[in-house]
């Protein structure tokens, strides 16, 4: 049984909109998701060099813009002109990128909630941790009855960034694989998530988790197999590219 405290999150959420679909981290991907019945969203979120929040995975722009070289050594209104949908296909020719302001107002607009994947470059882990929480937080703060942003990254360094901008927040940590001490940081952080490559979660591990009062997601879970298994353990969350084959209404066994 989960000491947890309780989760306002629901069990399937939408992996960079419906990144899969539709060019990720655009609004055009959030909105697809939405049409597929998700209400929950992931996005990444890094700066740009004049220190606005946009949304981006990777630390260049070659694989989803027309754009070249390291994305947070641009100011956002270059970033802004770029073409981020044709690589995706023609339907999304001229898809620009988007802030990460554009999707939190889109979200509230819309009673959805976000899972805010903070994506630094190297060398700006606790400045972005600090801007993407602020941020947040500040927008947020205008729709209290809805559930906040969930605030999660790889680098401990952004989650201590996010604890001191905007302790109130939740914050999840985000595992590859499980490096030496990790529950340590964790507890450190104050985070109520464990958010795991799916194959690393067992059993045990997520029974551990849940006594210690965290919850346990899964990322990118896209095969009906890994689902099966995931259920079985009792997963709180899992994080997919397949919005148009899994009903997110469905709640998973044990949530």
């Amino acid at each position: 049984m989960s000491t947890a405290a309780p989760w306002p999150y629901p069990a399937w959420i939408a992996h960079r909109g419906a990144g899969q679909l539709a060019p990720e981290n655009t609004l055009a991907a959030f909105r697809l998701g939405a049409a597929h019945g998700y209400r929950m969203f992931e996005c990444d979120a890094k700066l740009s060099a004049d220190g606005v929040v946009f949304l981006l995975h990777d630390t260049e722009l070659e694989r989803t813009t027309n754009g070249q070289g390291v994305a947070s050594e641009q100011t956002w209104s270059a970033l802004s002109r770029l073409d981020a949908g044709s690589w995706h296909g023609r339907l999304w020719a001229g898809e620009p990128p988007c802030t990460l302001e554009a999707l939190v107002r889109w979200c509230l607009a819309n009673r959805f909630m976000l899972n805010i994947e903070i994506k630094p470059t190297p060398g700006q882990e606790e400045a972005t941790g600090r801007e993407v929480a602020r941020l947040a937080n500040d927008l947020w703060r205008t729709r209290p009855e809805l559930p906040p942003p969930l605030l999660t990254s790889f680098r401990p360094e952004s989650l201590k960034g996010a604890l001191l901008a905007a302790p109130n927040l939740p914050r999840g940590l985000l595992l590859h694989s499980h490096w030496t001490g990790w529950q340590a940081v964790a507890r450190t952080l104050d985070c109520r998530a464990i958010i795991c490559h799916h194959p690393l979660w067992n059993h045990a591990l997520v029974d551990e988790m849940h006594h210690s009062g965290m919850r346990c997601l899964a990322y990118t879970v896209n095969d009906d197999e890994d689902v099966r298994r995931l259920q079985e353990m009792g997963l709180d969350g899992l994080i997919t590219d397949r919005v148009d084959w899994y009903t997110p209404s469905v709640p998973l066994a044990g949530a």
